[in-house]
């Protein structure tokens, strides 16, 4: 919804009807992940892709069938590799994607952009299956718009919805028709718009305009820090987000680091090193590495140990910095931190796929909801 949610104002706010359709629940391999959304006009516009390409056709029909009679529906795309030139996937997934009016909360648009535009985080609920299908709450922090009708059903909903966006998760839950934690008389998809996560880069380097960049292109809000002010400047990291000129271990000990954030120590000298490595294990980060030798390494390590780091403290701490790619200029080395932060979300070790058996997408706890 992010990626078109402009768009789709302007549609609304020039009175045409739409067609919406979201991405609920993928399994095995899919090009897309759930919230993925693509929207139809009644003039046959067509915003964004729940599949890349492979399903859109038949969903353009769908869409222009819900625009007349305004029934949503919860449609399953799945194919096998051997009947490939089918409507489906060539990938051999399946995918559920529910189409709906876009006109079932002309309100929630202005209000869901609106808390996008502004890093408030906010939660979708849609009703997918069941009694109230097509219903909608809104969920922040502070408030809710809409309701299924139920109001045992709304405050479960409600409730899910605010913790999912604590972890910034997006996908199905299932519950009784009341609310009931056990039970799967309704469906409901949870589309999580929590505020992006944060990548924070120590070390104003030459390398660091890549990591900086990198981290951009997947999607964080990027800081860079370095306690040198004639490095830290505008002029050369004009993609950053924010450049903070602070001592690296000050900085980070007020910047109240999330689970979904990223540290990437990139300075690779022990003075900023040290401090700054024991303030980094003190968070929740998902992701802590450091650029360096093995000396470099190896020097660090024990320096940290006799600052009062234990050794499964230290397994925290990527060091040599990325996967084993060969990477030697900036944007190599980027490219080999980033595959590193990838990989290590999705618990995967970051070798080839020719050499590992299997599907190549596996569903883990960080891909969605179930």
């Amino acid at each position: 919804m992010r990626e078109i949610l402009t768009e789709l104002e302007a549609w609304l706010a020039a009175g045409r009807r739409i067609a919406v359709a979201t991405l609920v629940e993928v399994f095995k391999s899919a090009p897309r992940q759930p919230g993925a959304v693509m929207a139809v006009s009644d003039q046959g516009e067509v915003l964004g892709s729940v599949s890349g390409g492979c399903v859109e056709a038949a969903l353009y029909d769908e869409a222009m069938a819900v625009l007349q009679d305004g029934q949503p529906r919860l449609l399953t795309f799945g194919i096998s590799d051997e009947d490939a030139m089918a409507v489906g996937l060539t990938c051999g997934g399946t995918i559920r994607v529910f189409l709906e009016r876009a006109d079932w909360a002309p309100d929630l648009v202005p209000r869901l952009a609106r808390a996008i535009r502004a890093e408030e985080p906010a939660a979708l609920v849609t009703v997918t299956a069941g009694p109230g299908v097509g219903s909608k709450l809104l969920v922040t922090a502070t408030e809710v718009q809409g309701t299924t009708g139920t109001p045992s059903l709304d405050e479960r909903l409600i409730a899910e919805a605010r913790g999912v966006l604590q972890m910034g998760q997006t996908g199905v839950r299932r519950f009784g028709a009341a609310g009931e934690t056990r039970g799967d008389a309704v469906t409901a998809f949870i589309e999580s718009f929590a505020p992006p996560p944060r990548m924070f880069v120590f070390g104003a380097i030459d390398y660091a305009g890549a990591v900086v960049r990198i981290g951009k292109f997947l999607g964080y809000r990027v800081i860079l820090c370095d306690a040198r002010p004639v490095f830290a400047t505008r002029a050369r990291f004009p993609e950053a987000d924010e450049i903070v000129v602070r001592w690296p271990h000050e900085y980070l000990q007020e910047a109240q680091v999330g689970p979904r954030d990223v540290i990437c120590v990139l300075t690779h000298d022990t003075k900023f090193d040290v401090p700054l490595l024991l303030a980094a294990l003190k968070t929740p980060a998902a992701y802590i590495g450091a650029m360096g030798s093995r000396n470099t390494h190896e020097r660090r390590y024990r320096e940290l140990l006799a600052a009062g780091a234990t050794p499964e403290e230290l397994e925290r701490i990527a060091s040599p910095i990325g996967l084993d790619i060969g990477g030697r200029t900036p944007e190599e080395t980027a490219i080999s931190i980033a595959a590193e932060i990838i990989a290590l979300r999705y618990g995967r070790p970051g070798g080839r796929l020719k050499d590992r058996p299997g599907p190549i997408h596996v569903e883990t706890a960080a891909d969605a909801l179930r």
